[in-house]
């Protein structure tokens, strides 16, 4: 696999979707993750990220402009003690459910399959880190419809033991825009990581589409001490 810059990752793509970037900073003292949303249809362009306690949310821009909240307003991230979740859906909370009954990250997902918006049939993908006290881990998941009969699911997890510093992984919902949109094929894109939360930032959102991207959410974790620094940048502001 060739190992590439988030710029190249994203040249030539108009319509990734939804997509999560997990990995590890070049001074491999923090855990870093992005989570970005975009949309097609004014309703789904009708969104920002807000802060939610230790996580965030989605929430209308234009409650006047709202015409259908489910499948676009969810939690994509929340924090269970040094776990982070990061997901495009309500399964944010079906994983930290299931961390609070003692499931796993792949355990608690068994529960769930690929949005129900036919043709399409979004995947699902999530992500989970274990970053704190000095120790650091993390998995990437999603859930998709088969090729072959749209109503089977297919089920990949990807965990991460030994995250090597200044390299990361990114999925996304599609591999790029259609009709029907087709789904994210193969492994997590493995992608460079830097040590700068701001230039971070800058990079994803300079390289996603500018019609089309919506929100982008940024944490790095201090993978000693748990304390973690975040950006949030929305289009509609």
């Amino acid at each position: 696999m060739t190992l590439k810059t988030i710029d190249q990752a994203l040249e030539g793509n108009s319509y990734p979707g939804r997509g999560i970037i997990i990995g590890r900073s070049s001074d491999g003292n923090f855990a870093v993750t992005g989570y970005f949303i975009m949309g097609r249809s004014t309703n789904s362009r009708n969104r920002v990220f807000v802060k939610d306690g230790e996580g965030i949310k989605t929430q209308a821009f234009d409650e006047s402009k709202m015409e259908d909240p489910s499948l676009i307003i969810y939690s994509p991230v929340r924090v269970r003690g040094n776990d982070t979740i990061v997901t495009n859906g309500d399964q944010t909370d079906t994983v930290f459910d299931g961390l609070e009954k003692g499931l796993t990250f792949e355990q608690s997902l068994r529960s769930r399959k690929f949005e129900p918006d036919a043709p399409n049939y979004t995947p699902r993908i999530s992500g989970i880190m274990h970053a704190g006290s000095g120790h650091y881990s993390y998995a990437l998941s999603i859930l998709k419809s088969s090729a072959f009969d749209s109503t089977s699911c297919d089920r990949f997890t990807f965990s991460y033991e030994s995250p090597v510093a200044g390299i990361g992984h990114f999925i996304h919902t599609y591999m790029h825009d259609g009709n029907p949109l087709p789904s994210f094929e193969g492994e997590p894109e493995p992608v460079e990581i830097g040590d700068d939360i701001d230039a971070f930032t800058n990079q994803i959102w300079k390289a996603l589409d500018s019609d089309n991207k919506v929100s982008l959410f940024t944490r790095f974790i201090n993978i000693a001490t748990g304390t973690y620094e975040t950006r949030i940048i929305n289009k509609n502001s």
